[in-house]
């Protein structure tokens, strides 16, 4: 059972604990010529630098990445980052750890999640959609991808289970947006929403670790997505042509500009809705995660890789109380207004 997990280590701390493999490289020092094994280790809580400066040669052929092994060493601050120095390195077997202890999970229920998901495809009116958003939602070999699924390596919801809650989440934000904003299309926005991360069931690997598929790598999930959503219409005899287009360019047009890697510019409302309710569910998730791990003295986070900026931690700058500062993070109840829809009442929404 692993009980030091890299989220508590400080420096100086004795560590002897499991840890999942992300990356091994031998690195030689152009002015020293002296070689180091370094590895990027990471556990359920994060993710931590170590090195090991000698008796490493014969170590490095016994493990390999994503294999678990057993550190012994020491907790040191380097260039303001914690990082651990080793002095041992032992492979371990199965039947010695859980994996659950290595990949970061949602801490949303999964299945809550999922059936959330499953009555927002219910709640569409335009039966071509709704047969669209069904036959991938329902699909026996595509549902449980989408349910352990990350939706990224690190910028966001990097974590088991970070793509449904990314897709659930963004459908809480559209109820609002299209009651403020009548002339959207809302059947548009949910099959947007949906499928437009689709293609990272399949771009991302997540085992043993999170990382690219070779598919992912060669394609990206922008077309891996538009190839599985073709797939799919093309099995719904007499689906619309005009509407398949529309859809298949939600997907292409997502991450909004041809800098982010789309290969469109949204060019309709919707498109443009959901460019901004997926930029700001993952910018805010991002935020999410660096200032939960940033939670050290001082008014500034650790540098957020996805918005290239420390972020103020607002609650110590003006010296707000702990109650208040916990109350801030607790998540609000469900609004279960007579005036709601049952989706809405679902996520959190108020008519």
């Amino acid at each position: 059972m692993k009980t030091q997990f890299i989220i508590d280590l400080k420096d100086g701390n004795a560590v002897t604990s499991l840890f999942l493999v992300r990356t091994k490289e031998v690195r030689t020092s152009a002015k020293t010529n002296k070689s180091w094994l370094h590895l990027d280790l990471v556990d359920r809580s994060g993710s931590i630098s170590a090195k090991m400066w000698d008796n490493f040669a014969q170590l490095v052929e016994l493990f390999d990445r994503d294999d678990i092994v057993r550190i012994r060493g020491r907790a040191k601050m380097f260039n303001d980052q914690i990082e651990l120095a080793i002095d041992q390195i032992q492979p371990v077997s199965e039947n010695e750890y859980d994996l659950a202890d290595f990949l970061p999970h949602t801490k949303e229920d999964i299945e809550k999640m999922y059936a959330r998901l499953r009555e927002a495809v219910a709640s569409v009116k335009n039966p071509w959609i709704r047969k669209l958003l069904a036959s991938v939602v329902d699909d026996p070999a595509l549902a449980p991808k989408l349910k352990r699924a990350p939706a990224a390596m690190m910028m966001h919801h990097a974590f088991l289970g970070g793509l449904l809650e990314h897709v659930v989440s963004p459908l809480g934000l559209m109820e609002g947006v299209a009651l403020h904003y009548p002339e959207l299309d809302r059947d548009m926005l949910v099959a947007g929403i949906v499928l437009h991360d689709i293609g990272k069931t399949d771009e991302l690997s997540y085992g043993r670790g999170i990382g690219y598929t070779t598919e992912g790598e060669l394609l990206g999930h922008i077309a891996i997505g538009q190839a599985i959503v073709r797939r799919k219409i093309d099995a719904i005899d007499g689906f619309p042509r005009p509407l398949a287009i529309a859809i298949e360019h939600l997907i292409l047009s997502h991450h909004g500009s041809l800098e982010f890697g789309s290969p469109k510019l949204p060019q309709f409302r919707e498109a443009i809705a959901l460019n901004f309710l997926d930029d700001m569910d993952s910018k805010m998730a991002s935020m999410r995660a660096t200032l939960a791990n940033s939670s050290g003295a001082g008014d500034w986070s650790e540098r957020n890789p996805a918005l290239r900026r420390n972020l103020l931690k607002l609650s110590e700058y003006l010296g707000e109380p702990q109650e208040r500062k916990s109350a801030a993070v607790e998540k609000p109840a469900r609004a279960e207004s007579p005036g709601a829809s049952p989706i809405q009442q679902g996520l959190g929404f108020k008519k």
